[in-house]
């Protein structure tokens, strides 16, 4: 295998390059080589020279070589080659735990068993905003995650660890601003409702003798009786009670 793991202590002087060329070439340091390229790469193609064959869809990738997708057929040419199989689910890239892990650090990312398999997704998926109850979120992309967990990908973990990046303020777990501003305008209107009720508390209490004429429009449901239970029950049926005109006899 020819990973190349470069040391960042192997970096030139700082005063030999700018400010901003030291800090790129640190982060460059930081990570493998192929591991940029990889996350950029799109697979499940249809491979160019291999276009005829039956199994030409490109979900291979040689970490040596760094020149895109590969399909099954090109690995002839890598036989000397670390390569790696990427998969797909829910239309997303991920990479078995078994496989990136021998090659790279994904401490803090959240993993997934999926067909039996653990995995790792390799780049952020979009998610409106997070569920109910959610008190853990990724720190790039703000999906939720687990409480052990601090990224939901490859390449959040890229961008949340950066030198130049800035976490997201968390709000609660979920909702973000817009659930700060909901609850404060929310307290606004408690607060709001509760100085109406004390001034009309107060304004009544100054006019008693006006409220005593004041009646209200409904009437005050009466309380119940031993009366209206009865009246509410169904009536037993009782002795049938003859016509009074069967006994009478016509004569013509």
């Amino acid at each position: 295998m020819a990973i190349d793991h470069a040391s960042p202590f192997s970096l030139k002087n700082r005063g030999d390059m700018g400010g901003g060329e030291y800090e790129e070439e640190v982060e460059n340091q930081r990570w493998p080589p192929w591991l940029k390229p990889l996350l950029s790469t799109s697979f499940f193609v249809q491979c160019r020279i291999h276009a005829d064959a039956h199994k030409s869809e490109c979900n291979m990738y040689c970490l040596d070589c760094m020149n895109g997708a590969l399909c099954s057929l090109c690995l002839s040419h890598h036989r000397d080659h670390h390569a790696i199989q990427i998969r797909r689910s829910s239309y997303h890239d991920v990479i078995r735990v078994s496989e990136i892990q021998k090659v790279l650090d994904i401490t803090g990312v959240q993993t997934y068993i999926i067909n039996s398999a653990r995995v790792v997704f390799l780049n952020e998926r979009p998610q409106p905003r997070p569920g109910k109850g959610v008190t853990n979120t990724c720190e790039v992309c703000e999906r939720s995650l687990l409480d052990s967990f601090r990224f939901c990908s490859l390449g959040c973990k890229i961008v949340g660890t950066s030198g130049g990046y800035r976490p997201r303020k968390k709000h609660g777990g979920c909702g973000g601003d817009d659930g700060g501003k909901k609850k404060k305008k929310r307290a606004a209107l408690k607060d709001a409702r509760y100085e109406s009720e004390d001034s009309c508390t107060s304004t009544s209490g100054g006019s008693s003798d006006k409220s005593s004429v004041v009646q209200s429009f409904t009437p005050s449901t009466p309380p119940p009786t031993s009366a209206s239970y009865r009246t509410g029950n169904k009536r037993r049926k009782g002795v049938p009670h003859r016509s009074p005109f069967g006994s009478l006899i016509v004569e013509f």
